[in-house]
């Protein structure tokens, strides 16, 4: 699909949206009872996904076939948001959401220099220097978490990552498959990769992969996080069918803004001056550097002067 300004504006929507659900489902996955593994929580979101994606692709009569040349992409990119999303549910267990958040958010960092090292991709010393200063700015942040909680403030730095080899997975693959295939395969190739390590290490009496009946109160949980996980991912997967990723990609940041809101909401967790200096440092300096992607690309599309 070729963007145009009324779909990039329907994709600027769905963005936005993504920004003020995924929040919710962060924080009823810390709200779950901590006798709940965290690998249980986030087999329930992709289970709740399968369950309430494909009746609703099978009564509508959308295709589910999928190229078998997609299909190595497809199951990199379900383990990427698999193990995205344990690296990030155990991070939110012991750490603020919007602190958690404001460390993920050096995905355009890595991003940039992912291309740089890997795809030999001419950045620049600004994006570079800009890059350099976004790591920095992560470190306020973490720095008063891991003098309190060590290596897991490092977890939303593998989430990351991972996120962002998600997104070009999706990006690349949005254009081929429709959203809700695309969304209900992704769960039940992660629900294929977790549901056998569950049974496997079933009474074992390892907490982090050894399932529990739930309570009642993790019941509700759990369901929670399935819903919001499904309605946040499509929105997300039609935001990148519809606009372009450098036009969009700034807006991520607004989920600080609905991190923030749960975590004062449900925890009274609100970020300290440190904090709120890093986020700005992060913030500054991935503008900056989605500006200048935006004008490297404009040069690049702009017409030859004549002979």
């Amino acid at each position: 699909m070729t963007p145009n300004s009324s779909t990039t504006t329907l994709g600027i929507l769905f963005m936005l949206g993504f920004c003020a659900v995924a929040p919710v489902m962060d924080g009823l996955a810390k709200l779950t009872p901590a006798e709940v593994p965290v690998a249980q929580i986030v087999a329930a979101r992709f289970i709740f996904q399968v369950l309430a994606l494909y009746p609703v692709l099978l009564l509508s009569g959308a295709a589910l076939g999928m190229h078998w040349r997609d299909m190595g992409q497809h199951m990199l990119r379900a383990l990427a948001l698999l193990l995205a999303t344990l690296c990030f549910f155990n991070a939110i267990r012991f750490m603020p959401i919007a602190d958690a958040i404001a460390i993920f958010f050096v995905e355009p960092f890595i991003l940039t220099l992912m291309g740089a090292v890997f795809l030999k991709e001419p950045i620049g010393w600004r994006r570079m220097a800009a890059s350099v200063v976004g790591f920095g700015g992560a470190l306020l942040v973490i720095r008063p978490s891991f003098a309190d909680l060590g290596l897991v403030a490092a977890l939303p730095l593998g989430t990351a990552f991972l996120f962002a080899i998600y997104m070009l997975l999706t990006r690349a693959m949005s254009q081929r498959v429709a959203p809700l295939t695309l969304q209900a395969h992704t769960a039940l190739a992660a629900s294929l990769i977790l549901l056998p390590l569950l049974i496997l290490f079933q009474g074992r009496g390892i907490p982090a992969l050894d399932p529990v009946w739930p309570s009642p109160t993790a019941v509700w949980t759990l369901l929670g996080v399935g819903v919001f996980a499904t309605i946040s991912h499509i929105l997300l997967t039609f935001s990148l069918r519809f606009a372009p990723a450098g036009t969009i990609a700034p807006l991520q940041y607004f989920e600080i803004i609905g991190a923030t809101a749960v975590g004062y909401a449900f925890f009274g967790d609100f970020p300290t001056g440190l904090t709120w200096l890093g986020i700005a440092i992060i913030v500054g300096s991935g503008l900056y550097i989605f500006w200048r992607e935006r004008q490297a690309e404009l040069r690049a599309k702009a017409p030859l002067p004549p002979a």
